[in-house]
């Protein structure tokens, strides 16, 4: 599959599931919510791995970076941001977490040796600077008390872990473990790390079987999980960890376009500049040039 369609279906699944998150909130707690979503996908990747013959069989270190992935891409970082959203608004998240760019920018220099591109970098502070503006409300009502920086705190120790993620599945990959196999173990072993992070921190054992609940938590983790995650890992692969984490600026936007469908959101012009200024950002970091791989510096 093309690298351009990875990206999208990236950046649209992901836009549309801060919406399917909503119907999550309120009889469950997070946590749970959290396990249930990559235990479901997880057992999905196995019946398919079963069924179209997929080897399994890896070795312990395989599994230990499996196991890294998993830790940091499908619990710690979900567990701690939704901690952080109980703290601060989900605008200031989004901005927090579109700075996964530099984050993969800067360990993908230190753990992997990926050279640091200027032309990325460029395009990822412009595209910042956009999100910025879009949720620029929410950022200037921003107070320095105890609970909003605890809130602050918690989100980007949250990027930064799934930061680390890529890294370990861009790790997986490079030594020849597909996308698919890796998301499998990688996803059980979130999910049961985040089951006994709930059973420690004493969280009530609870499901909803409502249909908005059950609907929302087969689309995120089918299609929110399996899918997306599928095709954002591949592109990280493909045109790697600087380019591909771009989607962490862009599917904020899309989320933005869904809850004006659906949710009565008015634009702005600050909004529409940032959106803007978010997307000529996109267009700097995806176009390749002749000097769009010269390092920075």
């Amino acid at each position: 599959m093309p690298y351009q369609l990875l990206y999208l279906f990236t950046v649209l699944i992901w836009g549309s599931t801060w919406l399917a998150i909503t119907f999550q909130l309120g009889v469950v707690d997070p946590i749970w919510s959290v396990a249930y979503r990559f235990a479901l996908a997880a057992a999905a990747l196995m019946v398919f791995c079963l069924v179209t013959r997929r080897g399994l069989r890896f070795g312990l270190r395989d599994h230990g970076f499996m196991a890294l992935q998993g830790t940091f891409l499908f619990c710690l970082n979900y567990i701690l941001f939704y901690f952080s959203i109980e703290h601060v608004t989900s605008g200031l998240i989004a901005v927090i977490f579109s700075t996964i760019v530099f984050m993969n920018i800067v360990n993908g220099a230190m753990l992997l040796g990926t050279p640091i591109r200027a032309r990325v970098l460029a395009g990822a502070s412009l595209g910042l600077l956009g999100i910025t503006l879009v949720f620029w409300p929410e950022f200037r009502a921003f107070s320095a008390s105890s609970a909003t920086i605890i809130g602050v705190s918690l989100a980007v120790v949250a990027t930064w872990f799934a930061s680390l993620g890529n890294m370990a599945s861009l790790r997986n990959q490079r030594a020849g473990l597909g996308v698919i196999e890796s998301n499998t173990f990688g996803m059980a072993y979130g999910a049961a790390l985040t089951t006994i992070v709930a059973l420690v921190v004493g969280v009530e054992f609870r499901f909803d079987w409502s249909l908005s609940y059950v609907g929302s938590l087969v689309y995120l983790s089918i299609v929110g999980s399996v899918i997306a995650f599928g095709c954002y890992l591949s592109l990280l692969g493909r045109i790697g960890a600087d380019r591909g984490a771009y989607t962490g600026v862009m599917f904020p936007i899309v989320a933005l376009v869904l809850s004006t469908l659906f949710e009565g959101y008015t634009w702005s012009g600050p909004v529409f500049i940032g959106v803007v200024m978010a997307l000529a950002g996109n267009v700097l970091v995806l176009t390749r040039t002749k000097q769009s791989d010269t390092p920075a510096g």
